[in-house]
């Protein structure tokens, strides 16, 4: 019994570092990255962790012969949303609000689970809570306040973060697609070879974009100060974070884990005033409260019929 409890506040307290490391992420480091164009940006916030990882998991790449060609082309849906889309269109959203609104940003990544439970009832027929539609309308709701408060969103002076706020939605969209994705190459694989083969193919993915694009120059333009900022996001709130993420996952309850992702948005908003001087208002304070009560009643939904589903069977 105790060593049951010792591995349930073992699991809570990784998921609750990974989720403070992914707020300091989205406040503190990614945005200093700013002077750099998107897609570089991208391609080496990936290729870094990739590179790292081949010191150690080398023997990852014996699986490959043993993946079908439907196992391709999810890993590839999964790097393309999660690592390329997904990744390229939240990084572009913090540098356009150039640290005036990077709570916000980072708060509607959380609107991904509305995305991710829709996307699974139509690819995967699952069925929908009964609440779903309510939930949902709720927590979007509360990130338009969230975003623009009482005051209509004005064309000429908010559009910075009217298109923020379009690529965090897109972000969100994005990653919640590669969670289903991931459904398929997590029931085959585990969650060290999908990792591993995640940052690999979006690695090739955004080499061929950002050499499409043309802005490998950048690497004249890293200075030290931003390869210092890409090496501490490997180790940490990249590839790091997501296996502490998944070894705490693995020992404790989602509704157990959905309490502690709290810290995600609170280091956030936490971080953000420290590093810089940011305060929400009364009423994004609200409204960013009622947006992730309404994300934890949907996970706590979605985990409910999961679990119903899998005594039936």
């Amino acid at each position: 019994m105790m060593t049951e409890k010792k591995t349930i506040i073992l699991g809570a307290i990784a998921v609750s570092i990974s989720a403070i490391l992914w707020g300091f992420d989205g406040v503190v480091l990614t945005p200093r990255l700013y002077n750099l164009d998107v897609t570089y940006v991208v391609l080496i916030l990936h290729l870094i962790p990739f590179l790292i990882m081949n010191l150690f998991l080398h023997r990852q790449y014996r699986v490959l012969k043993l993946f079908t060609q439907s196992d391709l082309i999810f890993m590839f849906l999964v790097a393309l949303f999660g690592g390329a889309i997904g990744t390229m269109a939240i990084v572009k959203a913090l540098f356009l609000v150039n640290f005036q609104h990077l709570t916000i940003v980072v708060l509607l990544q959380k609107l991904q689970p509305i995305f991710g439970i829709a996307l699974a009832a139509i690819l995967l027929q699952e069925r929908l809570g009964k609440n779903y539609i309510i939930w949902a309308t709720v927590a979007i709701t509360g990130g338009y306040f969230l975003t623009f408060g009482l005051h209509a969103p004005n064309i000429e002076t908010d559009i910075n973060t009217i298109y923020a706020a379009a690529f965090a939605l897109l972000a969100s969209f994005s990653f919640g697609s590669s969670t289903v994705f991931s459904k398929r190459i997590l029931n085959r694989y585990s969650f060290t070879t999908a990792t591993f083969f995640r940052y690999g193919f979006t690695s090739v993915i955004m080499l061929v974009v950002v050499i499409v694009m043309g802005t490998y120059g950048d690497i004249y333009n890293t200075t030290p100060f931003n390869w210092l900022i890409f090496f501490i996001i490997a180790v940490t709130t990249g590839s790091g974070a997501i296996f502490l993420y998944y070894f705490g996952l693995t020992r404790i309850k989602a509704i157990i884990a959905t309490i502690c992702e709290l810290l995600f948005p609170i280091s956030a908003i936490i971080f953000d005033y420290i590093f810089n001087d940011a305060k929400l208002s009364v009423v994004q304070w609200i409204s960013a409260g009622v947006m992730i009560f309404a994300i934890i009643n949907l996970n706590r939904e979605r985990a409910k019929r999961i679990k119903s589903r899998k005594k039936a069977v």
